[in-house]
């Protein structure tokens, strides 16, 4: 039978799910379908984000035909997941981007 929760409990389940939420980040690659663009992002929710992209309302993807996620990679704060993306960002080579989608894992030892 179902158990029922006491206001107490409910708070503090409230406050791990919050404290988790903010502290769980992912980066991502998007990859554009005709031209197989790549887009890379991070963000603490990765469901939301992509929904952004694929409705047109993120600027720097507007213009990618139908881009799907072809990788994401959870980290444990946003500011780490930013640095990871900007690194990305930086390297500008279409290569080693490919090379981490085949692989299905960002190298934390770019």
């Amino acid at each position: 039978p179902p158990t029922s929760v006491g206001a107490s409990e409910l708070v503090h389940h409230k406050r791990w799910f919050l404290i988790l939420w903010i502290l769980m980040a992912w980066v991502y690659i998007l990859q554009e379908a005709q031209e197989g663009r790549y887009y890379i992002g991070s963000t603490n929710d990765l469901e939301h984000r992509l929904k952004q992209h694929q409705s047109g309302h993120t600027y720097t993807t507007r213009r990618l035909n139908n881009p799907s996620l072809v990788l994401s990679q959870e980290y444990e704060s946003l500011g780490e997941a930013r640095k990871i993306e900007m690194r990305l960002k930086k390297l500008k080579r279409r290569d080693y981007i490919e090379r981490i989608v085949k692989d299905g894992f960002i190298h934390t030892s770019m």
